[in-house]
């Protein structure tokens, strides 16, 4: 158990150091997309369906046996929130998208919308880096698949995030969310919440990372890489499979 405990503290380590990192990969930032960007995509989207996914479905049942008043009125609970986990992304993209557009090309973003946008992906951090210790990761296999495939998807966000804000995602934003997932594991250090809780969280955090991959694939600006978008994907399921057939 302490074994495990220190995993995931080094887990939460990794997470922070990719946001640390990621502005000196220089080569990464250009058009067309990096074919390592698709690639990390490719992972974070196969982790979602191929693990997460189905432990969605776990949860699912943990929601149906809940006496919680709210829940009993909604068939299908934790796919809900999923979708509010995407649905919240997607609000958010689309307003930050509308704020660039009223910028000249080279310009940093206003206060105000860069603290919104970066202050929501801070949370997002800090509840992946929470889920570290309170989540599904109860063996050092499945702890090290979360790992790998979380800090492939902040790689790929934080390249969008300093497309999106320049000079003051590099000085400032950062370094925020390269403490949030150390905050994460702190409070899930020190707090011990519900199996229905943890379900939430994951299925919320499930959706968001559907979004936040989708989004920076999907845009043809992009041009981005399919077949190493494919790859990344069909390996990673590959993997995620072949452990949990062991």
């Amino acid at each position: 158990m302490e074994s495990l405990l220190f995993a995931s503290f080094v887990a939460a380590l990794v997470l922070a150091t990719v946001h640390i990192f990621a502005g000196r990969l220089r080569r990464l930032n250009s058009l067309p997309r990096s074919r390592w960007l698709s690639m990390a995509g490719g992972v974070s989207v196969a982790y979602v369906f191929v693990h997460l996914l189905p432990e969605l479905a776990r949860s699912q049942a943990v929601m149906d046996g809940s006496d919680i008043r709210v829940l009993i009125y909604l068939e299908h609970h934790v796919y809900l929130l999923a979708l509010l986990g995407l649905a919240s992304f997607y609000g958010l993209e689309r307003l930050i998208k509308e704020h660039r557009r009223r910028l000249p090309e080279n310009a940093e973003s206003h206060a105000g919308v860069f603290w919104l946008h970066i202050g929501a992906f801070a949370v997002y951090n800090g509840l992946i880096g929470y889920l570290l210790i309170q989540g599904e990761n109860s063996s050092l296999t499945t702890l090290v698949l979360y790992c790998v495939a979380m800090g492939l998807h902040f790689l790929v966000n934080d390249f969008a995030l300093q497309h999106d804000h320049k000079r003051l995602f590099r000085r400032r934003g950062r370094w925020l969310l390269a403490a949030m997932p150390l905050a994460g594991w702190t409070l899930g250090l020190a707090t011990e919440v519900s199996e229905l809780a943890v379900s939430a969280l994951t299925a919320f955090v499930g959706g968001s990372i559907i979004l936040n991959v989708l989004k920076e694939e999907l845009p043809e600006e992009r041009d981005s890489r399919f077949s190493a978008f494919l790859l990344g994907s069909v390996g990673y399921s590959v993997l995620l499979l072949s452990f949990q057939g062991s």
